[in-house]
């Protein structure tokens, strides 16, 4: 295993469908601006309750990438 430098960079993804949902969308569109992207971490889960159910899910991701400089 090579030694590796990581730079982590925090987002908030949302849904109103899943906690899973959220995660994914918001990992899609890191991936279309960051490059090198390998982990990611979950630091809080909120959400919005509507009519007595979820209505929105939010998560906060760091996400780590490849310091290649």
């Amino acid at each position: 295993m090579s030694n590796n430098v990581y730079s982590v960079t925090e987002i908030v993804g949302s849904s109103e469908t899943s906690i899973s949902d959220a995660i994914q969308t918001a990992i899609a569109k890191a991936d279309k601006s960051l490059r090198n992207l390998e982990w990611f971490e979950v630091g809080q889960i909120r959400g919005w309750i509507k009519e007595g159910k979820v209505g929105h899910y939010q998560v906060t991701l760091k996400l780590g990438f490849k310091y290649d400089k």
